[in-house]
């Protein structure tokens, strides 16, 4: 009995951890308007809408948006998914 609460007190702790990890993360961005780079989200968009119309690879998509996104000071989360 008392292995099963602690395995409660353990899974709500760490909901509690990656809660808080969230609302660090969220605090941390760069709300777009005030992002002092409008050529560089003008190239984001056309280059996102260049590989959604299937115009160019998923690795040169991946390279030039992280390109993009570090010249906005932006983390590219999506470059680590598959």
């Amino acid at each position: 009995m008392a292995s099963a609460s602690f395995g409660k007190r353990e899974r709500e702790k760490q909901k509690r951890e990656k809660a808080a990890a969230k609302r660090e993360q969220r605090a941390n961005r760069v709300p777009t308007d005030q992002v002092e780079d409008p050529e560089a989200l003008e190239r984001f968009r056309v280059l996102s809408e260049s590989f959604a119309a299937g115009e160019m690879e998923r690795e040169i998509y991946l390279a030039q948006r992280q390109e993009i996104l570090s010249t906005l000071g932006v983390d590219d989360t999506l470059g680590d998914a598959p």
